[in-house]
């Protein structure tokens, strides 16, 4: 287990992602350097009012703590309150064009004691790990080509680790779903979580396998449809859709619930929600709109990546 080589290639990926996008957009990234009182920190880079974004944040974080909270122990009843270290990528873009669909895009790794005492590490104690990841694609306006570039960058990244991208992409499917809605957050992509299997090798080059096919799973979507014409028909069924996005970060996301019940940093942690949303009182789009086809791409979930363009 190489915890300092985990952290290397996470500091890269966020700042090759960050340097990309501002190319792209011509503005600046903010930056947000951090420390976290219980143990470690972070940087936060933030764009808003980009001509591209509207709104994008790409986040590295490397913390610890004495006592893991319950949204990280609900499934592992066996390391409940123990010491623990997380190091992660984690980033949301929203472009202000409604042609250009919102991004999300995760990697992490994560440590906990099975020993005894207060400390991550102490001697003759056996720590337990995993890693986890992924992305998903949330169009407002679903062109069918470029979901399926989406999905077949994905399985492409995936393919010298066979079998691993189908059991991804289901996953993804069955995590991203505001289940109070009966439907999807999106298009999907891939998702894993307390992965180690093959050991530590393996585990870590399927982590940097999915971090490093986010920018040619996205690039050539937003510059395909950047420059888009669009009007405040478009823009203000942009920010419905928002609405359900910021729905599933608050009610369902275990990355947000644990953010928050660890003592995470509020303002890093939240960065994922859009600038402009809205919520309309049992509203749906007219018949045979180009917002209601929206319904049809995203339910029921496919096999993107097979499918002919």
């Amino acid at each position: 287990m190489d915890i300092a080589a985990v952290r290397r290639y996470l500091v890269e990926l966020q700042q090759t992602i960050v340097a990309k996008f501002e190319a792209l957009d011509g503005v600046p990234f903010g930056r947000d350097e951090w420390v976290r009182p219980e143990g470690g920190g972070g940087l936060s880079r933030i764009l808003e009012g980009g001509e591209l974004l509207e709104r994008g944040g790409v986040g590295f974080s490397h913390v610890s703590g004495t006592r893991l909270p319950p949204s990280a122990s609900a499934h592992r009843a066996e390391i409940a309150g123990r010491a623990w270290e997380a190091l992660g990528v984690s980033l949301v873009l929203h472009p202000r064009n409604p042609y250009v669909p919102t991004v999300h895009m995760n990697v992490r790794f994560f440590v906990a004691k099975t020993g005894d005492g207060p400390q991550a590490y102490e001697p003759g104690s056996v720590p337990m790990w995993w890693f986890g990841g992924g992305m998903d694609l949330t169009p407002y306006y679903a062109f069918e080509e470029d979901c399926v570039h989406f999905h077949r960058v994905n399985r492409d990244a995936l393919a010298r680790f066979p079998g691993l991208h189908a059991r991804f992409k289901t996953a993804c499917d069955e995590y991203f779903y505001n289940r109070h809605r009966d439907e999807p957050r999106g298009i999907g992509g891939t998702f894993f979580d307390d992965f180690s299997e093959g050991g530590f090798d393996r585990a870590f080059a399927v982590m940097r396998a999915t971090g490093d096919a986010f920018l040619p799973a996205y690039v050539p979507i937003v510059e395909r449809r950047r420059a888009m014409p669009y009007g405040e028909r478009e823009r203000d069924f942009q920010a419905y859709r928002r609405g359900r996005y910021v729905e599933f970060n608050l009610v369902w996301d275990r990355g947000t619930l644990f953010g928050l019940q660890s003592g995470g940093r509020a303002e890093s942690i939240l960065m994922s929600l859009p600038p402009i949303v809205k919520w309309r009182y049992g509203w749906e789009p007219a018949a045979g709109t180009p917002e209601a086809k929206l319904a049809q791409a995203l339910m029921p979930p496919r096999d993107w990546a097979g499918r002919d363009v």
